[in-house]
């Protein structure tokens, strides 16, 4: 032992919740029987994006990736039996997050807990949703104003609760660099809390409590050294900025407090088992310096590339937590780092860099800004196009995927269909049939009054939560929450970043891609096309876009015209477009697992069109029997995340338009 007395470990939370707020129940509560010591919230996507489960974009999506909580009853259930004045909850929600904070507020009441001491946070980024995982709703303007109402109230009414977690964790999912992840953070926080300090909401002498509040969730991945210097560059930077712009001078409200989940775009579908040693990795990179260490850590399970962990999966990756903090003797040390010549040279280096492009971003008028103008998703489509090409050019190296990649017979997949979740396709229709009993037998006019106030507030310059809450409290479900704000601010479409992104592969005679595009060039010759045509399409309400950008760009640079819309459309909208663009193929991007629905609805669309000899492709995170189910629908071809090589899946996709329209093979090797 060290004689100093050890230090109270970080929080430990799994990300977790699946079809059903009972469902979820369960399993929170034998998570924190197994000394989880917080909860982390994940909801489907039809509560992130404010639809009902009955909406026609929920159809598919319902359960699938996290916990669907459509109205106060489902709050109830979803913490039953969970003392929340006790508990310290992260909900990842961003657009909807004022809605679902009043839920948790409304049910904590009425256990009895008093809303002073509630503690947890709510995510409540919308930046990086327009960036990267694109559950966003309202524009930039009126969604900064949703959360500049959050953060007054709480700071009001919550003290204790954080009220916005600026999350960089999927700005590197979508290819940020370590300088691009804090510079895009901090000048998202910037906004933030110029908004907050220009409401006049917040009086200056409690602005510190304001800071204070501020939490950041970032991402940690397997480059070591790097990762743990971001975190430093992180603190130094944020305490430079609140002190120097905001005169922050009490050093406790200017602490950087961080919650980490460590990187899932690194784990790999090929030899998964090596997914352990780097959640490992990736989790040390936030724990070993005390003066940089994370207050709260969820970690991915090894098997996040093959579809949803199960309970034990999750398990493993808590007991990885608790390993490290209860059987080494890292707690027991000041900061192992202190003084390194080596560690303080890469802080300095990352603060520089960042610095700068933060400055670059004030100058086009701040973060909102350069989401509207395309600057900062053009910027990570092209950072991850980089990334893509030198795994593929083998610079990059991943072990069992580009690099050592036989393997002996792994008994962790034996049984593929057996080593992930599947949640029941029965399921959405007991939580529609649910939700319906839930409106009739509520007090219908207090719900219209409640959503006739929220359109008031919001039309005008009042608080929104009040009235939120009253909806809350009133029945209202989450779709007509949405439904009222949209009314009032409309929808948002955010710039996809594809057009404008660099060209990341080169092209020399001989090289894959020159291979690709003579087989391009030959094949829309002929067909007797001037060029060949794509549409790159996501059905449902699946935002995770980064794999169907990379898709599109690649193919832009092979020679493809492609058509590429963004996310979130019904597979009417995409088989309409297919055949307004007269495209040559459909390629579906789908990670949420609704795949089963959604691909086949496509495929009889565009039967009952007429268009049998459009082939479809498929590409995301589809076990095994559901690619075999595809493919006897009529799926062309299935790609999964082991399929690294998009050039390679461009060719693929050639040969498929040619195979449809009996064509001959090319012998052109690609």
């Amino acid at each position: 032992m060290s004689g100093r007395q050890k230090d109270r470990p970080w929080l430990m939370r799994t990300y977790a919740g699946h079809s059903t707020a009972e469902a979820s129940n369960e399993l929170y509560r034998r998570n924190l029987a197994k000394g989880q010591t917080g909860l982390s919230v994940a909801f489907d996507l039809p509560t992130q994006t404010g639809y009902d489960p009955d909406h026609i974009l929920a159809r598919g999506e319902v359960g699938r990736v996290g916990v669907p909580v459509s109205h106060l009853g489902d709050m109830r259930r979803l913490f039953q039996d969970i003392p929340l004045e006790q508990m310290n909850t992260s909900m990842t929600i961003n657009a909807t997050a004022m809605w679902l904070l009043a839920l948790y507020q409304v049910v904590a009441e009425e256990q009895g807990a008093d809303a002073t001491k509630l503690q947890g946070t709510t995510q409540n980024d919308i930046v990086k949703e327009y960036l990267s995982r694109g559950t966003h709703v309202f524009p930039p303007g009126p969604s900064l104003r949703l959360t500049t109402d959050m953060i007054t109230y709480t700071v009001n009414h919550m003290p204790k609760w954080n009220p916005i977690n600026i999350c960089s964790y999927h700005l590197q999912e979508a290819g940020a660099t370590p300088v691009q992840e804090i510079a895009y953070a901090m000048s998202t926080a910037l906004a933030v809390l110029d908004a907050v300090r220009d409401s006049g909401q917040v009086p200056e002498e409690k602005f510190g409590d304001v800071v204070a509040r501020i939490s950041f969730f970032v991402n940690a991945g397997v480059r070591f050294i790097e990762e743990m210097c971001k975190m430093r560059a992180f603190g130094r930077i944020w305490d430079q900025v609140t002190r120097e712009r905001y005169g922050i001078t009490d050093a406790k409200q200017r602490r950087f407090r961080y919650g980490v989940q460590v990187n899932s775009l690194g784990l790999t579908e090929a030899q998964p088992e090596n997914n352990v040693q780097r959640i490992v990795l990736e989790m040390l990179a936030v724990t070993l310096s005390k003066d940089a260490r994370a207050r709260a850590v969820q970690l991915p399970a090894w098997n996040e590339a093959l579809g949803l962990p199960r309970p034990w999966d999750q398990q493993w990756s808590l007991r990885i937590q608790q390993v490290l903090a209860h059987e080494s003797d890292l707690l027991e040390y000041d900061d192992i780092f202190a003084g390194s010549q080596v560690i303080e040279a890469k802080v300095d280096s990352l603060v520089s860099e960042s610095l700068a492009e933060i400055d670059r971003i004030q100058q086009m008028g701040g973060v909102m800004a350069a989401v509207e103008s395309g600057y900062l998703k053009s910027e990570l489509v092209s950072s991850h196009a980089q990334r893509r090409a030198r795994i593929e050019g083998g610079e990059e190296k991943i072990v069992g995927v580009n690099i050592y990649e036989t393997t002996e017979p792994n008994p962790l997949t034996a049984d593929l269909d057996g080593a992930i979740m599947t949640v029941d396709p029965a399921n959405e229709a007991r939580v529609v049939a649910a939700l319906h009993e839930w409106r009739d037998h509520r007090d219908e006019a207090r719900a219209s009054e409640a959503l006739a106030a929220l359109k008031k507030a919001a039309a005008g310059t009042e608080n929104m939560m009040e009235a939120t809450v009253e909806c809350a409290r009133a029945g209202v479900t989450t779709g007509e929450w949405s439904w009222a704000l949209r009314d009032v601010f409309g929808e948002f479409r955010a710039p996809t970043g594809v057009s404008s992104a660099p060209v990341a592969v080169t092209a020399e005679s001989g090289s894959p891609l020159a291979l690709v595009r003579e087989k391009v060039a030959r094949t829309a010759e002929d067909l007797g096309a001037g060029r060949l045509r794509l549409l790159v399409g996501k059905p449902g309400l699946d935002g995770h876009s980064n794999g169907a950008e990379q898709i599109a760009v690649r193919a832009r640079d092979a020679g493809f015209e492609v058509a590429y819309q963004g996310i979130r459309l019904t597979p009417e909208q995409i088989v309409s477009a297919a055949l307004a663009e007269d495209v040559h193929c459909v390629g579906l991007s789908i990670l949420s697992g609704s795949h089963a629905e959604l691909v086949p609805d496509v495929l009889n669309r565009l039967r009952e069109a007429g268009a049998n000899d459009i082939p479809v492709i498929a590409g995301g995170i589809i076990p095994p029997a559901d690619a075999t189910t595809l493919i006897e629908a009529g799926v062309a071809a299935v790609f999964t995340p082991k399929d690294f090589g998009i050039t390679e899946i461009i060719g693929r996709i050639v040969d498929e338009i040619r195979k449809a329209n009996k064509l001959d093979p090319l012998e052109v090797l690609a």
